[in-house]
């Protein structure tokens, strides 16, 4: 099976730039390339941050984005979301009782668990007691299940970057959510971060894809400040063949050389080796 994961693509309304970029073509070159090299992809995956200031414009644009997607998409917000504002232009879509946009899907034999891990006029990510319990709830009554969420729900080492993770209060019991049921968990992915990092938590795997915009340069000392810069974006490919995953990071903007070679012996030879 084969799943699309994008995560932060920060839409504003039309004509508006973020971060010096124009998120609207950057998300086009992604829907764009994802078309023309993965139209068998079982599902594309967005894990929030969709809109840059949460305008209802912005998910009017989305859904205009999306309108001639074949592939099935499923959405999330993240902290530059407003859930309201979502759910006014995305109406039909999946809440949990208490309003959270929390839902799941079998897919494979596997529960696809979506979370909200969404406050309010904060870019730290909440998942509290009544969202855990929805969750709980979803992984109890599933033999596999594979979670997608916005923020990065433990501590990376960023000390900047940290400050805006899943919030104390919350990691603690999340982590201990999770580790209870990690034998059946096949893998943790989020955004946020807008890098590409790769871990274990609470006995799970962990992905975290970057922007479809700028990217953040990590900095294992900075504590105040996040770093970042209009490197290359790209999207992640999953490759999901029982409980094994690969992960392919696709830099779907790179407009500029590609060489190719062969595999053989010979098509790496030093030159002067070869005439010899």
């Amino acid at each position: 099976m084969k799943i699309i994961h994008i995560s932060d693509i920060h839409l504003t309304v039309p004509g508006e730039e973020m971060g010096g970029l124009d998120p609207h073509a950057r998300f086009a070159q992604a829907l764009a390339d994802i078309s023309a090299h993965h139209p068998d992809a079982a599902r594309i995956i967005i894990t929030g941050d969709l809109a840059h200031w949460g305008e209802r414009a912005a998910y009017t644009e989305l859904q205009k984005a999306l309108s001639d997607v074949q592939i099935p998409v499923r959405l999330m917000i993240g902290n530059h979301d407003n859930r309201s504002n979502f759910l006014s232009i995305f109406n039909d879509h999946p809440t949990d009782d208490a309003g959270f946009i929390n839902y799941a899907e079998p897919l494979d034999g596997v529960r696809f668990i979506y979370l909200d891990s969404v406050a309010e006029r904060t870019h730290a990510g909440h998942f509290c007691e009544t969202r855990r319990a929805w969750l709980q709830s979803e992984l109890a009554s599933c033999d596999r299940a594979r979670i997608f969420l916005h923020h990065n729900p433990m501590l990376l080492g960023l000390p900047a970057a940290d400050k805006i993770a899943l919030v104390e209060a919350d990691r603690g019991p999340f982590a201990e959510l999770i580790q209870h049921h990690s034998a059946k968990i096949d893998y943790i992915h989020f955004g946020h971060v807008h890098a590409s990092i790769h871990g274990s938590f609470a006995g799970v795997q962990f992905a975290c894809v970057p922007s479809t915009g700028n990217q953040s340069i990590p900095d294992l000392d900075e504590t105040t400040l996040l770093k970042g810069a209009p490197m290359e974006p790209s999207y992640s490919v999953l490759l999901i063949t029982g409980s094994d995953t690969i992960i392919h990071q696709i830099p779907f903007a790179w407009r500029g050389h590609v060489s190719t070679s062969g595999t053989g012996w010979e098509d790496w030879e030093k030159p002067c080796d070869a005439a010899e």
